[in-house]
């Protein structure tokens, strides 16, 4: 019979490799025939490598086709003393564990031909002494790249003969995915194929219009290459507006009083009064109720002056009374006593210091009370033909950059959550949080307090709202634990850190022992992917992306850089203008 016209369900004797010793739950031990003198086998034309980390092996149960992923290569003899048995086999004797996880069966009909039904999970377990299969190509490419639905190209499966990879769309997007990988490794590069691939979904599912809404923080200013016609926010150009209005409470007190172990409750106290006192006073000359007004609620205010003020708030020995500095005087104590102003004065020391300092004016800068200006605010955050925002947080300082992040997050999921149920099924929104690490820390520093909030609501509570999120991170284990539990599915490319290796094996979904001992060894672009957008739990290169679509992260190549002559004086002058200006045009 001709190899293309036989049933594909059929055992191929060619592909077989050895047989079953024990199967304990979803892990196959398999004795490898010893009649095995190479490492491969071919069929139709193709060769099978033995034994690979990551291959799919098939083993027959009646017309019922069950599936496992092979984890682990070792001597019998190993096998046997980690048992606790006297070992018997020879030295050359071998044994292949693997992991069920799937099972089908090959139908046919006049129109369509063979085709696999294949579904997750096992109900059908092997026996002892049956025999294990290698996966013929042509059956993994159907396993692999017959998806149907609202998919995204991903890259190829490893080893499949160049099966396409798949990704669940809603899955991948809308319960959060996480990217994980050592320095080098294509997290960067991974982030902007799966953002190309939304793009071109429009055009691949003959959409008459596609307009994805993806946000980018960027902290290294790298992903604005990637993107030509992207929509760049950033605060050395002055495209990026969070005004202090637009702060809540915390973030306010966060910004005015810092946070530590202890924080002032007189000061917060104060705070919060004169906030919620200046909210009113201008949502007065906007026309809002100001009895619906809380102190949390987005209200430009007017800022006020707090230079040129005595210890006693007054200027010419008058009380200064406009704006926010003005309701923080009206809370001081009537007296002459310095000690008693102390806690006012540290607020407006504070504010007049932040007034003052350029790198964070995209923050401080005052509200002119001409009109509202809330809707410009948000429509930097959404809508607006626009598909992709990078918000360039490298200019941002360490010390403001959680807030700002916070601020961000924060506003997106306020915006979403006071949308009805028609406004965010027409507009759901992805967050990529590059360098997750840097706004959601494992730790309590006091600058991030804010921002893990902001993140950690978006992880818990997005996917209700129409708020997909992409952590991406190279330091998995410093990255707040609550917001990485959260992620259903996961990329993971070389770890080569043992630490954050052994914490991604501790929270992947689909824990694959075989496949996380890769992690040091994968190539670059190449990854594990798990999870909920897997068809399967697999081994993937990440589709090749032109240089203009890469993010700006690549290496420096040191034997190009060193054929150029040192910088002038004049190139000199200019890099130490950007630098005091704080601008870097």
């Amino acid at each position: 019979m001709n190899i293309l016209e036989r049933n594909p369900g059929e055992p191929i004797e060619n592909l077989g490799i050895g047989k079953i010793i024990e199967v304990d739950g979803l892990r196959v031990i398999a004795e490898l025939d010893p009649n095995l003198t190479e490492l491969s086998r071919v069929h139709a034309g193709e060769v099978y490598p033995i034994g690979q980390f990551g291959s799919i092996i098939r083993i027959h149960f009646g017309r019922r086709i069950i599936y496992a992923l092979v984890g682990r290569l070792r001597m019998k003899a190993d096998y046997e003393l980690e048992r606790g048995v006297v070992p018997h086999a020879s030295s050359d004797e071998r044994v292949i564990e693997a992991d069920l996880f799937g099972e089908g069966e090959w139908e046919t009909d006049d129109s369509e031909g063979w085709k696999l039904q294949f579904e997750r999970g096992v109900a059908t377990y092997p026996l002892p002494q049956q025999t294990v299969y290698l996966t013929p190509k042509s059956e993994l490419r159907f396993i692999y790249g017959h998806t149907t639905g609202a998919v995204l190209v991903l890259g190829e499966h490893v080893g499949s003969g160049g099966a396409t990879c798949y990704a669940d769309m809603n899955e991948l997007l809308g319960k959060h995915t996480a990217i994980l990988g050592s320095t080098g490794a294509g997290k960067s590069g991974a982030v902007a194929a799966i953002i190309h691939s939304i793009l071109e979904r429009g055009v691949a599912a003959t959409y008459e219009q596609w307009k994805p809404q993806i946000l980018i923080l960027d902290p290294h200013n790298e992903y604005g290459n990637a993107f030509q016609e992207h929509m760049r926010l950033s605060t050395d150009e002055g495209s990026l507006s969070l005004p202090y209005w637009l702060l809540n409470l915390d973030e306010t007190i966060g910004l005015l009083i810092g946070k530590s172990e202890y924080v002032a409750t007189s000061q917060a106290n104060i705070v919060k009064n004169a906030l919620l006192e200046a909210r009113k006073k201008s949502a007065a000359t906007l026309n809002l109720d100001t009895d619906k007004l809380t102190v949390d609620s987005p209200v430009p205010y007017v800022l006020g002056d707090p230079s040129g003020l005595d210890e006693f708030g007054k200027v010419n020995g008058d009380l200064y009374e406009i704006g926010f500095v003005g309701a923080v005087n009206a809370q001081r104590p009537n007296d002459r006593n310095k000690k008693n102003h102390e806690d006012c004065n540290k607020v407006l020391r504070k504010l007049e210091s932040l007034t003052k300092d350029d790198r964070i004016s995209f923050m401080m800068k005052p509200w002119d009370e001409a009109g509202d200006p809330m809707p410009d605010v948000l429509a930097q955050i959404t809508g607006g033909d626009s598909t992709v925002r990078v918000v360039d947080l490298s200019g941002v300082p360490n010390e403001i950059a959680g807030t700002a992040s916070a601020a961000i997050a924060r506003t997106l999921f306020s915006l979403k959550t006071w949308q009805n149920a028609e406004e965010r099924e027409a507009s759901p929104v992805l967050l990529v949080c590059e360098e997750a690490h840097r706004y959601v820390p494992n730790r309590g520093e006091a600058q991030y307090e804010a921002a893990q909030g902001a993140i950690r609501r978006i992880a818990k509570e997005g996917r209700k709202y129409g708020v997909g999120l992409f952590l991406v991170s190279q330091r998995p284990s410093e990255v707040e634990p609550t917001v990485l539990s959260q992620c259903n599915s996961w990329i993971v490319l070389r770890i080569t850190n043992e630490s954050d290796r052994n914490h991604v094996r501790g929270v992947l979904p689909d824990s694959m022992e075989g496949l996380t001992k890769m992690l040091s060894g994968l190539r670059r672009r190449e990854a594990i992917f798990v999870g909920q957008a897997a068809t399967l739990p697999s081994r993937m290169m990440i589709r090749h992306l032109s240089e203009n679509q890469l993010p700006k992260s690549n290496d420096i190549d040191f034997d190009q850089g060193w054929q150029n002559d040192a910088l002038s004086a004049e190139q000199l002058d200019s890099v130490a203008r950007r630098w005091r200006y704080q601008k870097r045009s």
